[in-house]
């Protein structure tokens, strides 16, 4: 867990993009919000490889975000339960069921549809709210923080040497 850690800090304070960090924190958001073995899933995983995104980021914030799914069930369930009782939409439920694809997808389930919506919602909200954090740390906490004699003592201990010793 140190490890993760350290990475993720290296990551924070590199060069790298403010947005690449954004998106994979978006990604690790709708990735554990959802239920784990979904197909949308292996898309999101597949998403964050093949576009390079810091995977330190998208770990850290699937695992934060996957305990915070489960309080936010009832809510995931209530609102994928409501669209699919809903009067007005049980054609295109009763006719995406045909399919084998919507099928595989499991959709029909109330918890999936749910927490994959309102993942959805919130992906450009924690999106940019995520990417100003960021710059806000770069510009101004970093250096405050740097400064801080508990930063200091802390630099002589085991985590700062993983810290220091990652590459790249």
């Amino acid at each position: 867990m140190l490890t993760l850690l350290a990475k993720f800090l290296k990551a924070l304070n590199s060069e790298s993009g403010a947005w690449a960090l954004a998106f994979a924190f978006v990604l690790g958001m709708m990735m554990g919000f959802t239920p784990l073995w979904r197909v949308h899933n292996l898309v999101i995983l597949l998403i964050a490889l093949l576009f390079r995104i810091n995977l330190t980021g998208f770990i850290l914030s699937f695992v934060i975000c996957s305990g915070v799914a489960y309080l936010l069930d009832p809510w995931f369930h209530q609102v994928g339960f409501y669209l699919l009782a809903h009067e007005s939409w049980q054609p295109l439920w009763q006719s995406l069921y045909q399919s084998a694809f919507w099928r595989v997808l499991q959709f029909q389930h109330s918890l999936t549809l749910g927490s994959v919506l309102i993942s959805l919602a919130f992906a450009p909200i924690l999106l940019f709210a995520s990417f100003f954090i960021i710059m806000q740390y770069r510009k101004r906490i970093q250096a405050w923080f740097n400064r801080l004699k508990l930063v200091q003592m802390l630099k002589a201990n085991r985590f700062w040497a993983i810290y220091s010793g990652i590459r790249g």
